[in-house]
């Protein structure tokens, strides 16, 4: 488990929801599905096209905030959940604060842990400004990637779902 540096500070909204559920047969944008069953490999009837940098037991999910993709728009990037290929849209979450190592519930059944930061590729950069796809690296703007993450329980998970980090209180430490 991840050493959290002295100046992160603990998530503090451990309740979000899911706003949108997004499969393609490969590439973006991934289009919009009301519910989904998730296991190992990721969402029953996606695909992605390039598993070097995509995909696997440790990137099987890619998850986004809602709430990024609105300031994104508010800045004027043409971008709408599933174009940047996440599979679950987000929102309500403290996404600056989600890292490796956080577990995620999805729903009754479906648990996820945070494996990893997704970095952008040139295939989502028609969604961006001046083709400025950078915007959403976590090496130069920290807090604004989507996020990877491996599948520790399998399950059916729906649009409207419920969102908490059970493992939150391990990580920072607190009993």
């Amino acid at each position: 488990m991840p050493n959290l540096h002295a100046s992160q500070s603990p998530v503090t909204n451990l309740q979000g929801r899911i706003v949108q559920i997004n499969l393609s047969d490969g590439g973006v944008p991934k289009q919009s599905v009301p519910s989904v069953q998730i296991n190992k490999e990721g969402l029953v009837g996606d695909r992605q096209q390039n598993l070097k940098h995509h995909g696997g037991p440790d990137r099987a999910v890619c998850l986004w905030s809602a709430e990024i993709i609105d300031m994104l728009q508010a800045e004027g990037h043409p971008i709408e959940p599933g174009a940047a290929g996440e599979n679950i849209t987000v929102a309500g979450l403290e996404w600056q604060q989600l890292i490796p190592g956080i577990q995620l519930q999805l729903g009754e059944r479906v648990r996820l842990e945070i494996t990893d930061y997704a970095q952008p590729c040139r295939t989502i950069a028609r969604y961006f400004k001046l083709r400025r796809y950078g915007r959403i690296s976590q090496k130069r703007n920290p807090g604004m990637s989507r996020l990877y993450a491996k599948v520790l329980e399998n399950g059916l998970v729906s649009v409207g779902d419920s969102i908490t980090c059970p493992n939150h209180a391990i990580l920072h430490g607190e009993s």
